[in-house]
């Protein structure tokens, strides 16, 4: 008769320890796409800040200001679901998106203001949307579908925002 229970707690441990190793196959695009979407967190609050300092064009700086309040509100978002999650985020824009920012810090004023529009604001974000609608799609994780899909119309409201700031700036090209 003892045997019996100790055998079922047996199966059961087994039974656990596939699913657990199951759950954390399908969690590694969660995790991913969490990881990605921290740096373009960041890459957005980097270059904004640089906006801050850098544009000439006072839309720019309106929206680089409306950017940097937004994205540090989802970077905290994303920073407790990270934490729930027990994904270690990155904490900064990725190599290739610092190259970036390090090309729009050599940059000053209707240059700059060009540039950010395009490479932060517009193209950017094209990036960033495809990630999370990929995400908010298939991501398997439950929470983290929901905070892609949450995001989301931010994220495309950013887009058009950005697209009609680079107008703009090209109509100041003489």
């Amino acid at each position: 008769m003892n045997r019996h229970p100790l055998l079922k707690l047996l199966l059961a441990a087994s039974l656990l320890a596939s699913t657990t190793a199951f759950a954390q196959t399908l969690a590694r695009a969660d995790a991913d796409f969490m990881k990605e979407a921290d740096h373009a967190n960041r890459t957005e609050i980097e270059a904004s800040g640089l906006a801050l300092k850098s544009a000439s064009s006072e839309k720019v700086k309106a929206f680089a200001k409306q950017m940097s309040s937004d994205h540090s509100k989802v970077g905290d978002e994303l920073k407790t679901l990270a934490e729930k999650k027990g994904v270690a985020l990155p904490g900064e824009p990725s190599l290739a998106q610092q190259a970036k920012i390090k090309l729009l810090a050599a940059m000053k004023g209707e240059r700059f203001d060009r540039q950010y529009a395009e490479i932060v604001g517009v193209t950017a974000h094209e990036d960033t949307i495809k990630l999370f609608r990929k995400a908010a799609a298939e991501a398997s994780d439950p929470d983290v579908k929901a905070f892609a899909r949450k995001t989301l119309p931010q994220l495309e409201h950013h887009l058009k925002s950005a697209s009609t700031l680079k107008q703009a700036v090209a109509s100041t090209d003489k």
